[in-house]
């Protein structure tokens, strides 16, 4: 026997060979690119995924790797992180350390960040040796290890590190959903592990019986199937069956060696079933209701014979088929009260409750209280990380208490918060309408309205938030307790009518009730209402009071504290809260981003922009939750418009129409109408793009503020160009009394004065509005308020001063990359130079500023984190502009980056 055969034969990979090999090329293509890879072993139990992983991280750690191997199991496949714990703790040079790990899966709404600070500790590793990350049994894998698993391979694409998975054949799988989220950013494949050929099962049969295979023994392998862990099993059960006596499958094979086994052996293995693959020694005890002591005996039995492995920590049934066949003997009535049992030791040892839940989901009958309590218990600990699973246990809990039994409205008012947590909101609503139907309690109706108040606003559906808060206002009389909850979000609903102030002295009611019942839910509600009212009615300093209030009680807000100062042309503060919340580990990251967008848009980073709002969009998909998409795709598309890339403005445009048809809220609805009224033009259909600007008008007053805030010239500009000189008046109007309302806000003076010029005609009163922006910190205002100076006083005759204006205009909007505005300007008489050429879209010149930026310092050994600190931004922004560099550099890892920089001119 050859070296090449011996070793096959020690790992049992007969028949594998090309497998084996196209592991082995994954292996050294991300040794040798420093870029990322992933591989997902596929095939049906017992086929040989476990063997051929084994193999492949044994050398890939001979190549230099740094290992990481997990395994989930099917028993615990709701305990958050518990499939990629193994992963980051594993060897004796862990990515992360145990207490690290510990401080992750427990921080509060961190889905997002979570994975940040798993790719962040990989990524470093990466930077010194390549990374494999493997795990076992995908297809049962927790919710939160899918969902970091779905982001890290993309985020870690330029990182040498190759993701292995095995998973039963599921076209639907989490393993599969892995794989198809990667493969469109990194090489991904997937290796179907079929049946061994019958010369590869003669191969392991003589392997494993140490002679020559005869006719007998292949008649019985056929058996098998090519399953090479069946044929073994069989095998294995050859001695215990006897002459004439063959096993013919698993169950029956595994019967066959417990037959030998001592009596207290079999009932420790059996209780061990029930328990998972692997399980505590002392819990399986337990469950034997024995000693620990008493079973040291039957535990060497178990390991002696194969069944049962010791990895120091856990016992683990050496195959999970073996733990399925021992399984399946134990009759399914004594299943169910076993696995009601295993529940009650855990709680008993103090177990964390999620650990807990899989036996109750088993054993748990309706009416068993104390599995009802347990499965709360647990919901209520992993909702921060995974409200999707808490919302599901919270609805199982909920099937287990019998209709009429108070409890069931408790635990369906969390029921239908996790679920909106999770953006199940028509599912939430459901649930509410259903327990409501139940006719509950006066109180306890109260609470399911108050729940359902944050379905209803997530829906949109403010006029049906309105009718119920009302109705249940009404009808709960003096239950102050939840009254002001019901109060703030009538508040709430008011903010979208029409008599602004009436919904004012409503939330400042419901701010007062919420102080006196020191209802923390309800003041954040009351402050928040308050908040969106004074901005729908244009009041910027009462809306920035109320947001930062609300900030200060709960940092989760900070992304509204931070608008609402650049409301204000305060970009200072707001540029120094961007940094505090980058900071914070309490956040709503996609909204952090939002406010990054307006932030970098106002001051006329418009590369920067469009980066944080891709970057919103990716993390409002990942989580599943959408609130700005469509705002998202309006901005993208104007920005595209002012740098002259039409097509992608259609697209976005398109993105747009289709978000609002799926979600038609009034302010997506006013966003949308504004930017089709800016195609429109773009498009010469200025009759279209007035009857746009008529829709905003005609709509709710706070859609004029909140929408027009700073593109009332424009939409004044585009009136005149109609020859709609009454809306033209009524939008100058409607700036004067903006600017009435903000007196200390330069951009709001200023478009005020623009506004009235543009429709009087009035040369001086735009030079005067050019003054006022030019007192202000947004750039791409001060440039549209010269370029109508410029063209009103080549009007006038003043050529020179025209120029000089017209000059300033483009060079700010090509300052600012919108060389569409730029070259728009430039087309006037007057202009002395040439715009700005558009940068090309492929290679070093492609990059933006903030590019070259990122691109020089990752070249240099940054990673994303510390490239971040660096540049004050998030990570996140980070991971969206390298991503440009490599789409427009043609490159697929970080040493190519490396290398390609530096082979750079200095003075490039």
């Amino acid at each position: 026997m050859g070296e090449a055969d011996r070793s096959l034969s020690r790992s049992g990979l007969r028949g594998r060979e090309a497998e084996l090999g196209q592991l082995d090329a994954l292996i050294r293509s991300v040794a040798r690119d420093g870029s990322g890879r992933l591989a997902l072993l596929r095939g049906e139990p017992g086929i040989g995924k476990t063997t051929l992983l084994t193999e492949t991280v044994a050398r890939a750690e001979a190549a230099g790797f740094s290992v990481g191997v997990g395994r989930a199991d099917e028993l615990h496949r709701m305990v958050p992180l518990s499939s990629l714990a193994a992963c980051v703790l594993h060897g004796d040079r862990p990515l992360l350390s145990r207490e690290a790990f510990a401080d992750l899966a427990h921080r509060p709404d961190q889905g997002i960040w979570l994975v940040e600070r798993l790719a962040e500790a990989i990524e470093d590793r990466a930077g010194r040796m390549p990374v494999l990350i493997s795990l076992d049994d995908a297809q049962w894998a927790d919710p939160l290890s899918r969902f970091a698993l779905q982001q890290l391979p993309a985020r870690l694409r330029t990182s040498p590190v190759l993701w292995l998975l095995t998973a039963r054949p599921d076209a639907s799988g989490p393993a599969e959903a892995v794989a198809a989220a990667a493969e469109s950013q990194l090489p991904t494949v997937t290796v179907p592990l079929g049946p061994l050929s019958a010369s590869a099962v003669t191969q392991l049969a003589g392997d494993t019986l140490g002679s020559s295979v005869g006719r007998p023994v292949r008649d019985l392998l056929d058996g098998a199937g090519g399953n090479p862990f069946l044929a073994v099993e069989m095998l294995a059960g050859l001695p215990a069956a006897g002459d004439g006596d063959v096993p013919s499958g698993l169950v029956v094979g595994v019967r066959g060696r417990l037959g030998s086994l001592h009596p207290d052996t079999l009932r420790f293995l059996q209780m061990g079933s029930v328990l998972g693959r692997a399980f505590a020694f002392r819990d399986a005890a337990a469950l034997c209701d024995r000693p620990v002591a008493s079973l040291l005996t039957a535990l060497d039995e178990a390991v002696r014979t194969g069944l049962l492995d010791d990895d120091g920590e856990h016992l683990v049934f050496r195959h999970d088929l073996l733990r399925q066949a021992v399984y399946a003997d134990i009759p399914r009535s004594a299943r169910t009260a076993l696995h009601r049992e295993a529940a009650r030791i855990m709680v008993a040892a103090e177990r964390r409750p999620i650990d807990a839940v899989p036996h109750i989901l088993k054993g748990a009958t309706t009416g068993d209280e104390e599995a009802v309590a347990l499965l709360r218990r647990a919901a209520d600990d992993i909702v921060p990380v995974t409200p999707g699973l808490a919302a599901d246990l919270m609805t199982h809990a909920l099937e287990l208490v019998p209709v009429a039994r108070p409890l069931r409205f408790t635990l369906g008012e969390s029921a239908i918060r996790y679920l909106t947590q999770a953006g199940r909101n028509r599912e939430a609503l459901a649930t509410g309408d259903r327990l409501l139907a139940e006719r509950p309690p006066l109180a306890e109706f109260g609470r399911l309205q108050a729940a359902l108040g944050g379905t209803l606003w997530a829906m949109d559906l403010a006029g049906e938030l309105r009718r119920r808060t009302e109705a249940a206002l009404t009808a709960l009389g003096a239950y102050s307790e939840i009254s002001a909850r019901l109060a703030a979000h009538r508040a709430l609903s008011l903010s979208r009518e029409q008599d602004l102030d009436a919904a004012r002295e409503a939330g400042e009611a419901a701010l007062r009730a919420a102080t006196a019942a020191g209802d923390r839910e309800a003041h954040l509600l009351a402050l928040s209402s308050l908040g969106e009212i004074a901005q729908n009615a244009g009041d910027s300093a009462a809306a920035l009071d109320r947001f930062t209030a609300l900030s200060t009680l709960d940092p989760a807000f900070l992304p509204e504290a931070i608008v609402a100062h650049l409301h204000r042309d305060d970009f200072g503060s707001g540029e120094r809260l961007l940094l505090r919340a980058s900071d914070a580990t309490v956040i709503r990251q996609a909204m952090l981003e939002w406010a990054r967008s307006q932030h970098d848009l106002g001051l006329g980073r418009l590369d920067d922009a469009e980066a944080a709002l891709v970057t919103m969009e990716r993390l409002e998909n990942e989580v599943r939750v959408s609130v700005q998409q469509v705002n998202g795709r309006v901005l993208r598309s104007r920005i595209a418009l002012m740098r002259g890339e039409n097509e992608t403005a259609r697209q976005h445009l398109a993105a747009a129409q289709e978000g609002l048809a799926a979600k038609p809220n009034p302010g997506n609805t006013a966003a949308v109408r504004f930017l089709e009224a800016l195609h429109a033009e773009a498009d010469g259909d200025i009759g279209r793009a007035v009857d746009r600007i008529r829709d905003v008008q005609r709509a709710n007053p706070f859609l004029r503020w909140r929408l027009l805030r700073t593109d009332v010239a424009a939409a004044v500009r585009t009136a005149l160009r109609g020859g709609a000189h009454e809306l033209a008046e009524d939008l100058a109007a409607q700036a004067e009394a903006h600017a009435d309302r903000n007196p200390a806000v330069p951009t709001a003076a200023g478009l005020a004065v623009q506004a009235r010029a543009l429709v009087t005609g009035d040369p001086a009163l735009l030079e005067h509005a050019a003054k006022l922006l030019d007192s202000g910190p947004r750039p791409l205002l001060r440039a549209a308020a010269h370029a109508d100076l410029g063209r009103a006083l080549l009007e006038a005759g003043e050529k020179d001063r025209a120029s000089a204006a017209l000059t300033l205009a483009r060079d700010l909007f090509s300052g600012c990359g919108a060389h569409a505005e730029a070259a728009h300007v430039r087309r006037a008489p007057g202009s002395r130079r040439a715009a700005a050429v558009p940068r090309p879209v492929q290679g070093w010149a492609a990059l933006t500023a903030s590019e070259r930026k990122i691109a020089r310092l990752v070249a240099q050994g940054h990673t994303n984190r510390s490239a971040a600190d660096l540049l004050v931004l998030s990570p996140h922004t980070v991971n969206t502009h390298l991503t440009a560099v490599f789409r427009k550099l043609s490159v697929n890892s970080r040493v190519q980056l490396a290398n390609l920089v530096t082979a750079l001119p200095d003075a490039d």
